[in-house]
């Protein structure tokens, strides 16, 4: 099934648009990584572990995809104008309506008769031949409405052609601002950088077309034979240019690409800096030190459910060691929500799973730095249940998360001049203990200076444990 047709669909916030198959949302559902919306039957018929937005192209898990209640409810009161008759009222009896008045729709375009209206829209978006339409072109000067019968007629007009050179010229323009707007020492790593890349295959792709189309109207005796190559050439670049693009239909969907292209290519550089400033810090020694910003939003979020929790980026127990990463509940989860911050510990798949010793078993400590500078930090540990199966050997990208659901209360972080968040910012360091170290020198391990060198601080630690040691010896000696 796709969405609701109206009369009025011009007037609805794009909040209540589905980007997929441009009506209005029904049974809408949410992307917990970038809190875009889309019909739920939109998603299904995907069919794939991952879904990719078509606003902002950031991928979600399809685990990750939640009922947006809240959405629906408020989409229940939209004023709604039949589609088929002078019929106004709200989305909540518009089905009802249809169905009672309207059981056996007909395509006003080629009159063939449905049985629903659903069968009629998902007709009238992909299959119907007499649609009329306006060109794809038309805020480029091709003002013409054409026919899928007439379209590859209309092509080949004059008109049309000056339309693909404007829209052209316009593309390379915005794809040359685009790539003088990325830091060449950001993109310099021995990670491979897809998005970059394929930046730079769509700008020689619009350079040839561009080449093309002068030398079309330069010679006006070959119009015909050029505008087909042009014709081939474009359909090439709008399927290898997703990323920059809303959605690809034939060429329907090619102007609107083109209107954001800007905006979509600056999140993904966006994405890739993050990724990449992620892939910088990563650890190897079993401890991580996990800088949050934007708290004040992510905790909004969390509490409206657009995104209940985040991941840290994943950290090691050694170059060959078991791979991890936390799991933050910002507004709290199960029993701890809307009074804690939750935390977690999340055991991932690992390519050296099959040497390593399951199930876990070692200490996991948690500590929320004081950024006063009285060193108040937040600590607390944990030692793994080996029966859990948060800890076996995991069968699929990560195991359930395990932790401290009442890690902090959250007043003390949404307080004015709260000594754990400041600049919108806080800082997460997690130490998984390979030696059992006891747990009353934790406080002295957080405390010390994490700009030192590990090796510093490993042997600051080893002092610290020889000085106890002593220091209790003297003790038993006296008495």
């Amino acid at each position: 099934m796709v969405g609701f047709k109206t009369s009025n669909r011009d007037k609805f916030s794009s909040n209540y648009i589905c980007p997929t198959c441009s009506l209005l949302l029904r049974d809408p559902v949410q992307l917990s990584e970038c809190g875009h919306r889309q019909c739920q039957s939109c998603i299904d018929t995907q069919y794939q572990k991952i879904v990719i937005c078509p606003v902002c192209q950031i991928p979600t898990p399809i685990h990750e995809v939640k009922t947006d209640r809240g959405c629906n409810s408020d989409m229940q009161s939209l004023s709604i104008n039949c589609l088929f008759c002078e019929w106004k009222g709200v989305l909540q009896h518009y089905q009802e309506h249809l169905d009672q008045f309207h059981p056996t729709p007909k395509c006003q375009y080629c009159n063939q008769q449905f049985d629903s209206h659903n069968k009629l829209n998902e007709h009238q978006l992909s299959q119907c031949r007499k649609v009329t339409v306006d060109c794809l072109l038309k805020d480029f000067g091709c003002s013409e409405q054409i026919t899928h019968d007439t379209k590859e007629a209309h092509y080949l007009t004059q008109l049309h052609q000056d339309a693909i050179l404007n829209a052209t010229n316009l593309i390379k323009s915005q794809l040359n601002d685009t790539q003088m707007d990325i830091d060449p020492s950001q993109t310099t790593t021995t990670v491979t950088n897809p998005t970059i890349d394929h930046l730079q295959d769509v700008h020689e792709v619009v350079n040839v077309l561009s080449n093309g189309l002068e030398t079309l109207n330069d010679d006006n005796q070959h119009l015909n034979n050029e505008s087909l190559r042009v014709q081939i050439q474009l359909q090439t670049l709008t399927e290898n240019t997703s990323q920059v693009k809303q959605s690809i239909d034939e060429t329907t969907t090619f102007l609107s690409g083109v209107k954001q292209n800007q905006d979509i290519l600056s999140q993904d550089a966006l994405s890739i800096k993050e990724k990449i400033d992620d892939l910088q810090n990563v650890s190897y020694d079993g401890t991580f030190i996990w800088k949050i910003t934007n708290v004040k939003e992510k905790i909004g979020d969390a509490r409206s459910e657009r995104q209940s929790s985040v991941y840290s980026p994943p950290f090691y127990s050694s170059p060959t060691g078991y791979k991890m990463r936390l799991r933050l509940y910002l507004f709290g989860d199960g029993n701890a929500r809307r009074t804690h911050m939750s935390l977690f510990f999340v055991l991932m798949r690992g390519v050296n799973d099959a040497i390593l010793k399951f199930p876990f078993n070692y200490k996991v400590s948690f500590c929320l730095y004081d950024q006063s500078g009285e060193e108040k930090h937040v600590i607390d540990s944990f030692r793994p249940d080996i029966k859990s199966n948060s800890f076996q050997r995991p069968r699929s990208d990560m195991n359930i998360a395990s932790g401290i659901p009442k890690f902090i209360l959250l007043s003390m972080l949404e307080e004015e001049n709260s000594r754990y968040v400041r600049d919108d910012t806080m800082f997460i360091k997690v130490m998984v203990d390979m030696s059992d170290t006891n747990k009353t020198l934790l406080p002295y391990m957080f405390s010390l200076n994490p700009g030192l060198p590990i090796h510093v601080q490993q042997l600051l630690i080893k002092q610290e444990v020889e000085r106890r040691v002593q220091h209790q010896q003297l003790q038993t000696s006296s008495t």
